[in-house]
């Protein structure tokens, strides 16, 4: 288990890819998470858990930092933000997901929120991973798309995922993040994680919608290299 915050984040995920391990992701929304219940959260969690992702596509300014370094008290799994504006990220984690939302064509999450970023990346001591973000529909209305205004790519169309993640890659993305969107009641389906992984050459992150057992060993049987898994934690 990757637990470790002194070594490269992204460069631990290249070599579990390597080696062929399963990585796994638990997201937490700052605005859901309770902190007074911090330590029975982690308890509860799997024992495989690689990373925590920490973000929201709506979090009140500076809630972020409070529950990371929450968090930090009572973890050494290693914190990445998986930010949904700029007012989200803080020193206090290990990595930030340098997000652009590949599936969707607003400018101001393309690269609007990102240049506003750079006046706290730019000398910041967060490990920076360009990653390539894109929205599959999931069969509900996700905050995300609310927030963002933008679409989310049908699932029977394969072909545009795929070249989406393409896209991403020849831009330099270093990972690609298949997203069905928190609470979907579809998961990304494993004829897209199949596609996507047999076209690509980077690590695979795939989430949302993803609540038991046999959802997420179908993910890992599909493709992903990185499951990502939130919501049924939360309400446990």
């Amino acid at each position: 288990m990757i637990k470790s915050r002194s070594n490269s984040i992204f460069k631990s995920i290249k070599q579990a890819v390597k080696s062929k391990e399963r990585l796994l992701s638990i997201l937490i929304d700052p605005d859901k998470f309770d902190l007074s219940k911090t330590e029975a959260f982690l308890n509860r969690i799997p024992d495989s858990t690689n990373y925590l992702l920490v973000g929201g596509s709506e979090v009140k300014n500076g809630h972020t930092e409070v529950v990371i370094s929450q968090l930090k008290k009572c973890t050494q799994l290693p914190l990445i933000l998986f930010p949904g504006d700029v007012n989200q990220i803080t020193d206090q984690a290990d990595a930030i997901l340098f997000l652009s939302l590949l599936s969707g064509r607003n400018p101001e999450y393309l690269i609007n929120q990102q240049v506003k970023s750079i006046s706290k990346l730019q000398h910041s001591s967060l490990e920076i991973i360009p990653t390539g973000y894109i929205l599959v529909d999931g069969g509900v209305s996700t905050s995300v798309l609310e927030v963002s205004q933008t679409k989310a790519i049908p699932q029977d169309q394969i072909s545009s995922v795929v070249h989406t993640a393409l896209a991403g890659q020849f831009s330099g993305k270093q990972l690609i993040y298949l997203e069905a969107g928190s609470g979907a009641t579809h998961p990304v389906s494993a004829e897209i994680i199949s596609e996507v992984k047999k076209n690509i050459s980077i690590p695979l992150i795939v989430g949302g919608g993803i609540k038991t057992e046999l959802q997420k060993e179908t993910a890992y049987s599909a493709g992903a290299d990185m499951v990502v898994m939130g919501n049924v934690f939360e309400r446990l």
